[in-house]
This record gives structure tokens, C-alpha cells and sequence, in this order.
């Protein structure tokens, strides 16, 4: 009767019991669908940006992958004397380390003997790139023509890349080939240089500072053409840095083309255009007299004709001729003072000295002085010994080797003046100097004189040559030629003068003008002269 009830213990239980209805359960499971709906859905919009979106970018990459494009490089042309002897060439092509271009090294023959004329090649750099006008464009990595015919013909030289496209496997190894675009190699270049004569400049210029130009004067084609010292073009080529640092520091520089960068004062040879000058002008005429005295003042300086300051004597009374023979400083000091500086400039002008000739070479201008050049330049007044020294080829005048070989090559041309040229038979045209023909008559008959017996160019005193030098009983051939010499002090009074010659042959029909400068050489005679003389021997030798 004590015990509860049983309705009573089940009111007071702690039991519990759970619906089979709730939602407890689900809201894990509903995450968890949720999630995977979510990844399937990103990964079906991925595809379809893949495959629909872009689809055709990954098909392009999937088949550069499968396919290379292989640039070809063209050979570049060669480089040939007017003989037919090669300068420069190419060696066979190889690829590069990555495969992808074909690259091949010049070869110079003769390498120091041709490089102030034919030059040099580098890498491109972005100056070279972003200048370049060729139809067949500069690649990051090609090599360009910098310095002589390989600058000036580049595009020529360079030629046309061509293409190659190739089949590869996942692998990266080669399949088939698809197709080919061969390349078009570049044109072989016939330039006007003589290498016989050009190594004969070479030999004769071993150990001197100097340089040697000459020129067909009819069509102004350039035949030799040297700097000394030179370098070798292969160590461009070959990226030998050690060689190239040494030729940028060197005290020779041999990188300074002192035929047509080289400025020096033209000493006496400034005489023929003094000599020209006053005669068309009227100044003086054929039969006009001056007496040599030795020395002619200026105020109280005192200006001497070299042969009274050698040998003690002077010339007497001479007229246009015999001062062009005799190379009398003192006729010209008063003709000088009679034209005047102004009219002394007009006529070197006239024969190109002063400025660049149309020739695309590095080239520096040189001066030709006047009395507005001078309060200009140096805040000086011009004075009468200026007048004297420019008269003679000193002072403030500075001309080039090449410019004086093409003035003289318009005495050896009746009096016209041709364009330069670097290939063999272009005629870039000759300009009419409109000098009279009496004068020129004259002024020829000077530099005739000059080379003959009494002149000062006594190397061609009793010139010829050998029919075949070969033959110890060889006839010999006698050739007239013309000459004029120089000996121009330098402004570092410590240093010997630079010695000049400048010669045109045979007389009555001139085939090679030659231009010889020793840099510090001493007497234009006694140095230059037996140089030009030998350069004239192996022209005329080898003709037969």
C-alpha cells in the first residue's frame, strides 16, 4: 500500500523519448550535398571557359608547342677585290645553343691589311635596331656592319632571314618538317680596291703612322685605301674583348682612320690650289715674276723659303712653273699676299678641301682658316704672317689624305673632280671645276717638273718599271708622272714635320692618282716619296 502508483512514477522520471520526425539529422547532410554541387558547378564553368571561352587560345598554345618556327640566317655576302679576290666571307652556319637561329662568323683575308677599307661587323645594339632602315630588319642578337664597306652595304650584305617550321613530339623531339622558306643571301659586293696595292701600302706603312689613298681619277673609283697602324676585324667578329679593350686604349689608335678622320696641315700641296687660284683670278699670269730672296717679312717676323734655310742659297727671279717645281715658299708668300685669305679659301674650296667628300665614311671636315674664322674662333685679328702661312700650306689649315687625293685627281683630269666611289666600275659623276685650260696647262707642267730632274719630288726623277718584274732581263717601261710634295710642320714644334707626296701617272693620260702622308715622318721627299714610288710600281707591274 506504501508503493506509488505507477501513473504517478512515470509523472516524476527524467525519461525522455525523441520524435522520429526531427530535424536534427539533416543539416549536415544538406552541407555536405551543397559542397559538391558547389565543385562540380566551378569545375563545369572552368571547362567551359576552357574548352568554349577560350578554347581556340589553348589550341594555338598546344600547337606552338607541337610546332617551331626555326629562323634561317642568309649567308652574308661576300666582300671582293676589283680582281675577283675575296676580303670577307662567311664560314658554314650553326645553331645557336637553344636551336632556334643559325649563326655563322666572317672571315677576312688579310685581315689588318683590308680593315681601314672594308671595316668591321658587332651585335646590334639599340641605337643599330631602332635605326635600322633595311628591308630585312635587325634581329635582338644579329651582327651589323660598323665601320667601311660592311656599314656602308650592309643591307645589301645582310640579306633575308628565312623560316623553317618543324614538327615536335611531347618530348620536344623532332617529328617532320612542315615547311620551308629558304633565305635569300646576300649580294657579293665588287668593291674598286686593288688587294695587291693594298698590301703593298700595308708593307711599306709597317711601323709608321700614316696613310695611303689612291684613285682612278677618271671615275674617282678608290683603288688603295690604308690607315696605319690598323687592327684585325676578326676580333670583332670573334668578340675577343681583350684584344678590342686594347685597341680602345692604345696611343696608336687603330681605330683612327687617319685617311679620311686624320686632319693635318697640307704643307705645300696647298701651293697647286694657291697656284690655280691666282692665275684664274689674274693675280698673276704666265710670265708674272718674283724674286727669292730667302726670307720676306711680316712686321718683325721673318718667313724663309725652305731652301734658303737648308742650304743657305736662294732661287733668284721665277715665274708660276718654276715655283711649283722648285716649291718656293717665298713666290707664294707674295702671291698668297697679293690673292688674301678670302680668295685663298674660295679656290681650296673649290677643290673640296675643308669639307667632307660624298663618301659615306666616317670623315672629318678639316679647316680652311680666314680672318672671320679666326676672330670667331680663337677671339684673334688675322695678321699678315697668317696670310704667309696659309699660303704655304700652315698655320690653321688642316685637310685630309682623301681630300687632297681627289684635288689632285682633278689636275690628272682636266680639271674635273669625280665622286669617290668604293665599287668597282660605278661612276658616281664628275663635277667641271671650270678651271681655263691654260691654267691647268700650267699648274700640270709644274707638277711635271716637280717629278723630273731639278723638282723636289726626286724619287721619280728617272722613274719605270719592269715589264715582268719576274725576269732579271726584264724590259723596262719609263713613265712620266706629276708630282707634288709637302713637308707641314706640326703645332708640337718637338716633333718631326708630317711628310707628304701626292703623284698622278703616266702624265699624258693619267690612270692612278697616289697620296701618301707620314704622320711625323720628316721630308715629304725624302719619306713619303719612295713610298708613293713603289705603290705606282706594283700598279704598273701588275698590268702586265
Amino acid at each position: 500500500m506504501n508503493k506509488l502508483p505507477l501513473i504517478e512514477k512515470g509523472l516524476h522520471s527524467n525519461l525522455r523519448f525523441r520524435n522520429r520526425g526531427s530535424s536534427d539529422g539533416f543539416l549536415p547532410f544538406a552541407s555536405f550535398i551543397f559542397v559538391v554541387i558547389l565543385v562540380f558547378f566551378v569545375l563545369g564553368l572552368r571547362l567551359f571557359q576552357l574548352t568554349i571561352v577560350k578554347g581556340n587560345y589553348y589550341q594555338r598554345l598546344a600547337e606552338e608547342n607541337r610546332i617551331r618556327e626555326i629562323v634561317i640566317e642568309p649567308q652574308r655576302g661576300k666582300i671582293v677585290d676589283r680582281n675577283g679576290a675575296v676580303l670577307a666571307q662567311n664560314t658554314p652556319a650553326n645553331p645557336d645553343q637553344a636551336g632556334i637561329r643559325f649563326f655563322s662568323k666572317r672571315a677576312y683575308t688579310e685581315p689588318e691589311t683590308i680593315a681601314p677599307f672594308v671595316g668591321y661587323r658587332q651585335l646590334a645594339d639599340q641605337r643599330d635596331l631602332n635605326a635600322d632602315l633595311c628591308l630585312n630588319k635587325l634581329q635582338t642578337g644579329d651582327k651589323v656592319g660598323k665601320k667601311g664597306v660592311e656599314k656602308v652595304y650592309d643591307c645589301a650584305l645582310r640579306g633575308r632571314v628565312g623560316k623553317k617550321l618543324i614538327e615536335l613530339d611531347a618530348h620536344g623531339k623532332y617529328i617532320k618538317t612542315l615547311s620551308v622558306a629558304p633565305p635569300i643571301d646576300g649580294k657579293t659586293t665588287q668593291v674598286s680596291l686593288d688587294l695587291n696595292l693594298q698590301k703593298k701600302a700595308n708593307e711599306l706603312l709597317k711601323d709608321k703612322k700614316g696613310a695611303i689613298v689612291a684613285i682612278k681619277p677618271k671615275t674617282g673609283e678608290i683603288l688603295a685605301f690604308y690607315s696605319a697602324p690598323a687592327f684585325n676585324p676578326q676580333d670583332f667578329e670573334n668578340n675577343n674583348q681583350a684584344k678590342l679593350q686594347e685597341y680602345l686604349t692604345s696611343k696608336d689608335q687603330p681605330l683612327f682612320n687617319r685617311a679620311t678622320e686624320g686632319v693635318y696641315p697640307p704643307g705645300s700641296i696647298f701651293k697647286l690650289f694657291l697656284a690655280t687660284g691666282g692665275l684664274e683670278d689674274k693675280t698673276i699670269q704666265e710670265d708674272t715674276q718674283f724674286v727669292d730672296e730667302g726670307t720676306i717679312k711680316a712686321g718683325s717676323l721673318s718667313f724663309g723659303n725652305w731652301y734658303f734655310l737648308q742650304y743657305g742659297k736662294t732661287e733668284g727671279s721665277l715665274n708660276i712653273v718654276k715655283a711649283i717645281r722648285r716649291s718656293t715658299d717665298t713666290f707664294f708668300y707674295q702671291l698668297g699676299a697679293k690673292m688674301g685669305p678670302e680668295r685663298m679659301k674660295y679656290w681650296a674650296d673649290r677643290f673640296g678641301l675643308g669639307k667632307k667628300a660624298d663618301l659615306d665614311m666616317e670623315q672629318a671636315e678639316g679647316t680652311l682658316p680666314s680672318p672671320y674664322w679666326k676672330e670667331e674662333t680663337l677671339k684673334e685679328q688675322w695678321y699678315l704672317g697668317d696670310t704667309y702661312n696659309m699660303s704655304i700650306g700652315q698655320g690653321y689649315a688642316l685637310v685630309t689624305p682623301l681630300q687632297i687625293a681627289q684635288a689632285t685627281a682633278a689636275f690628272a683630269n682636266n680639271g674635273k673632280m669625280c665622286k669617290l666611289s668604293l665599287l668597282k666600275n660605278e661612276k658616281r659623276g664628275c663635277t667641271d671645276l671650270h678651271v681655263s685650260q691654260k691654267t691647268l696647262d700650267l699648274v700640270r707642267e709644274g707638277m711635271k717638273e716637280a717629278c723630273s730632274t731639278g723638282g723636289t719630288g726626286w724619287p721619280f726623277f728617272d722613274y719605270n718599271y719592269k715589264v715582268d718584274p719576274t725576269a732579271s732581263n726584264s724590259a723596262t717601261i719609263s713613265v712620266q708622272t706629276a708630282c707634288k710634295t709637302g713637308t707641314a710642320e706640326d703645332a708640337d714644334k718637338t716633333k718631326n714635320a708630317h711628310a707628304w707626296i701626292t703623284v698622278f701617272a703616266p702624265f699624258e693620260n693619267p690612270e692612278i692618282v697616289v697620296t701618301v702622308l707620314v704622320e711625323h715622318g720628316g721630308q715629304g721627299s725624302d719619306v713619303a716619296g719612295p713610298i708613293a714610288k713603289e705603290i705606282l710600281k706594283t700598279y704598273f707591274e701588275q698590268k702586265h
